[in-house]
């Protein structure tokens, strides 16, 4: 059967590259070896990060992903949040980044902030974020469920008449030269393969991913309940991310504070966390999360540092939670860049996310690269 376009991986970077080609016409046959995507697409805070990327291609990216987000969420009919997210500075070291940024960076590369003194937190959930020293709005970013929207946006690609969707199929084997795909559904063949398999270095093109010296991430993740009722609409992220993300991370003032962060509270930094809060739809909370680099994620997740992470959340909920599920994500990490694209044949790509914003960058980036083919 032959096709314009197989796309590998039915997660938000090989899904975007479909969606992309759907829309211009074109005949796209996907393939996914579990029955419903189970890797980092769905095991993350479903958060459309504007306000942390880098100046640049990353900003530029997710400036074009939300658009996309928007048109998704309305064709495969799932919930997205659009209130954007906030920045807490709960030290002074921390205030000192956000002010910096708001002041400097901001404005140079067009950021759509907006930072909020602690008087003005009397008027946001009531006040329960008035214990903390100051907030950074971040207006653009996003946030949805991802469990349940990425299986939504495979299913709507899978309703349109130019698109074919093979779950429970592995790709075995590609034909770099003539595009044919050899799968456990039988033999394939595309004008154009992506390969976008998330962080399976070993299936497909071992031997090109090989050179990259590829490592994952592995993340503990949270799902709880709040004892009080807090309504939250917005990403939650504290001044700890702000020693993460490439918007902030090589300000000097993010600098001064990942020392501090390492002289004060050792164990945050040795495990790499730091705070992010996100909404589902159904009144609950995603926190999470911490980061381990190996060659592979270990089954093993560790009490304290879901304890570190349950202890910041109520710090800066002001309120106490209740665990309801614990999961492990899991992500390809440790690039020189934050995006690999492979090319081994004019027919071939492989696409590969090299850090942990594959939801936040993903739609742009598939239609940046089926633009760049076929327009």
């Amino acid at each position: 059967m032959k096709f314009d376009v197989a796309v590998v991986g039915a997660g938000v970077i090989g899904l975007a590259h479909a969606y992309a080609a759907a829309q211009r016409g074109l005949k796209v046959v996907i393939f996914e070896r579990s029955y419903t995507p189970f890797g980092a697409s769905v095991r993350n805070f479903g958060h459309g990060l504007v306000l942390g990327q880098a100046p640049g291609r990353m900003l530029d990216l997710a400036k074009a992903s939300r658009g996309i987000w928007g048109d998704l969420a309305i064709k495969a009919n799932f919930l997205i949040r659009k209130k954007g997210s906030y920045v807490i500075a709960r030290t002074p070291a921390e205030q000192a980044v956000i002010e910096a940024f708001a002041e400097g960076r901001a404005k140079e590369y067009g950021y759509d902030c907006e930072l909020l003194n602690k008087q003005q937190l009397a008027g946001i959930y009531g006040g329960r974020l008035q214990h903390h020293r100051a907030v950074l709005h971040g207006k653009e970013d996003q946030v949805l469920f991802s469990r349940e929207a990425i299986p939504q946006v495979a299913a709507y690609l899978a309703s349109l008449e130019n698109v074919c969707l093979h779950f429970s199929t592995l790709v075995r084997d590609i034909d770099s030269e003539s595009g044919k795909l050899i799968t456990t559904n039988g033999e394939f063949s595309a004008e154009q393969i992506f390969v976008c398999s998330g962080h399976d270095y070993q299936t497909l093109l071992a031997d090109e991913i090989k050179l990259l010296q590829p490592v994952v991430c592995r993340l503990q993740m949270l799902r709880v309940h709040t004892a009080q009722d807090f309504g939250l609409e917005h990403a939650l992220l504290t001044g700890l991310s702000c020693t993460h993300y490439g918007a902030f991370a090589d300000l000097p003032e993010a600098v001064a504070l990942a020392e501090e962060i390492k002289a004060q509270t050792p164990l945050l930094d040795e495990h790499g966390i730091h705070l992010l809060i996100t909404p589902t739809p159904y009144g609950d909370l995603i926190i999470g999360d911490s980061h381990e680099y190996s060659v592979d994620a270990q089954p093993f997740n560790s009490e304290q540092v879901d304890q570190l992470l349950i202890d910041l959340a109520e710090d800066t909920l002001g309120c106490t939670v209740q665990i309801k599920e614990r999961w492990q994500g899991v992500y390809g990490a440790k690039g020189a860049e934050p995006i690999s694209i492979l090319k081994p044949t004019e027919r071939v790509t492989a696409v590969l996310m090299r850090a942990g914003l594959g939801m936040s960058v993903g739609p742009g980036l598939g239609e940046q690269n089926i633009s760049q083919l076929f327009d």
